[in-house]
C-alpha cells in the first residue's frame, strides 16, 4: 500500500482482518457407570471446578456445569480445533482418574461408555444454563429417563422402542 494509492475501508478489511472464526456450543450429558449414585452432593462442587480446570486447559469455556449423583450436565464452548468426542473423552478420562484417587467419592467407579451432547446457537445459553442451574428442583419431579427422553424428542431424534 503505497502512499499514492486510496483503499476503502472494505478493501482494508478484506486484506487485512482475518474472518476465521467458530465456536461450537454443546449441551452435553453423561452418566455414573451403571447410573451409580456416586457423586456426593456435599463434594460435587469439587469435581466441577475440577472439570472446568481440565475444559480451560483444553481452551474450552464452560457456561454452566451441574448434576445429580448419577449423572452430570455441562454447557460447553469448543474451539474449532477440537471435535466434541474428543473434549468429551478427555474430561471423562482425566475425571474419572480423580475421582477415583479422592477419598470423598469412595463409591465412584467410572463413567458410562456413552454421553449425549447436543449443539446450541448462543442465544440459547441462557436458556441452557438456567436448566442446568436448576438440575436439583427438576429432578424432584422428572427422571432421568424422562428427562433424556425430552431431550431427544425436542431435538427431533427419534426414539427406537425396541
Amino acid at each position: 500500500m503505497g502512499a499514492s494509492q486510496s483503499y476503502t475501508i472494505n478493501q482494508l478489511i478484506a486484506r487485512y482482518i482475518i474472518m476465521s472464526h467458530t465456536t461450537s456450543y454443546y449441551h452435553i450429558v453423561f452418566r455414573t457407570y451403571q447410573s451409580e449414585r456416586s457423586i456426593a452432593e456435599e463434594h460435587e462442587k469439587e469435581l466441577y471446578a475440577y472439570i472446568n480446570g481440565i475444559s480451560n486447559n483444553l481452551n474450552c469455556k464452560i457456561y454452566r456445569i451441574n448434576g445429580m449423583p448419577d449423572h452430570i450436565h455441562i454447557f460447553v464452548s469448543l474451539p474449532a480445533t477440537m471435535s466434541l468426542s474428543e473434549y468429551v473423552q478427555r474430561v471423562k478420562t482425566a475425571s474419572s482418574k480423580w475421582l477415583k484417587a479422592n477419598p470423598n467419592f469412595p463409591d465412584f467407579h467410572g463413567w458410562g461408555h456413552e454421553y449425549a451432547g447436543f449443539s446450541y446457537n448462543k442465544r440459547d445459553k441462557d436458556m441452557i444454563v438456567n436448566y442446568i442451574k436448576k438440575q436439583k428442583e427438576h429432578h424432584r419431579k422428572t427422571s432421568f429417563t424422562e428427562e433424556y427422553r425430552s431431550f431427544l424428542k425436542v431435538n427431533g431424534i427419534t426414539i427406537d422402542e425396541r
